[in-house]
């Protein structure tokens, strides 16, 4: 296989929505009209309550959980496991002896535990010592082993990397580097059902919005949006990636036209203050024609201040796409057809 094939994504984005169709825990999340400063109406699709983890992520790696036990399942048996399968004695022997490690600055550790904990297996989390400590108690309430990495999140990134080589359990990360693609792109395909729902509403609303913010990281989120609307919304919007200013790796990676590092200092916009691109997004992006915005630490907590003003409590993470939006408003020419669309990725840490 080539190296550019492993770096494809084309995901089978109905075999996500029909896994979490068929959990109890899954409701399509709110799109709420708002007003921006201004006047401006825009769209926010309101993640802060999904699936009982507050974010997101609850998309991503507890889908990429079912798609690894169904490989090993599938090896062992034969049989192709559906989710209904998960909750049976074979099956849970067989998830009894695994257990999915990763880094996580927040919200990915969530969604590996509850995954995890879901289909009968273990999980252990490295956080960096940037990482709130009401995340770890959240995570040892989910069941997992909490493990604290380094000082930074590429130092826990490693200390993961190692403990996976170390005792032989599965990582699940959300970043993708060489010689490490596949199961990101699992957790990226648990993200499509977001733009799904988001195409369904629009198409029975027929009021498609004229420019999209998606906030990044690494950039898995953003590349798997942009990647859905791209392939199939029938009005297609401008689509601006935002980052911090102190960690733009997409951003410098599209200008150096390859993975580029981003060094810059700590971000209070710390589910993005990523400084290293998955490889796999920034290709994705790449090509599907964005744009950049970088946001000041002011403008992300300004942001989140006003979107909880609004009535959805965030964070600046959660928050960011609607601080890029905020600082655009200005430049939007008078009479120009404009409703943005933002997504309130996470609630309160």
């Amino acid at each position: 296989m080539k190296h550019t094939d492993l770096l494809d994504f084309a995901p089978d984005f109905q075999r996500a929505q029909a896994f979490f169709e068929a959990q109890e825990t899954y409701a399509v999340s709110p799109l709420r009209p708002l007003l921006a400063p201004g006047g401006h109406c825009f769209w926010a699709k309101d993640e802060t309550s999904r699936m009982g983890l507050g974010a997101f992520k609850a998309l991503g790696a507890p889908y990429a959980v079912f798609r690894l036990l169904s490989d090993a399942w599938f090896a062992r048996t034969g049989e192709i496991l559906t989710s209904a399968r998960l909750k049976d004695a074979d099956v849970r022997a067989l998830s009894a002896t695994r257990t999915f490690v990763c880094a996580s600055a927040g919200n990915h550790g969530l969604g590996v535990a509850a995954g995890a904990r879901s289909a009968g297996a273990r999980s252990r989390i490295h956080l960096a010592r940037t990482v709130p400590q009401n995340f770890a108690e959240r995570l040892r309430a989910l069941g997992a082993e909490v493990v604290w990495s380094g000082d930074v999140y590429d130092e826990s990134v490693e200390a993961a990397k190692a403990d996976a080589d170390r005792t032989g359990a599965i990582l699940l990360a959300d970043g993708t580097w060489p010689g490490y693609t596949e199961i990101p792109k699992w957790v990226m395909e648990g993200y499509c059902v977001i733009a799904e729902e988001l195409r369904a509403a629009f198409e029975a609303s027929n009021h498609w919005p004229t420019h999209v913010y998606l906030q990044a990281g690494v950039g898995g989120l953003a590349a798997a949006m942009a990647h859905m609307i791209r392939l199939n919304w029938a009005v297609q919007p401008e689509l601006v990636i935002v980052e911090p200013e102190a960690a733009a790796c997409l951003q410098a990676s599209h200008q150096a036209g390859r993975p580029t590092r981003a060094d810059g200092p700590d971000s209070n916009m710390g589910r993005l203050d990523c400084k290293e691109p998955s490889i796999v997004a920034w290709r994705v992006l790449e090509r599907c024609n964005v744009s950049y915005r970088t946001l000041s630490e002011e403008d992300g907590a300004a942001a989140a201040e006003a979107m909880t003003g609004l009535g959805i409590a965030t964070t600046p993470s959660g928050a960011a796409g609607f601080g890029a939006l905020c600082t655009q408003i200005p430049d939007i020419p008078a009479g120009k057809d404009f409703i943005p669309l933002v997504i309130i990725s996470e609630g309160p840490a």
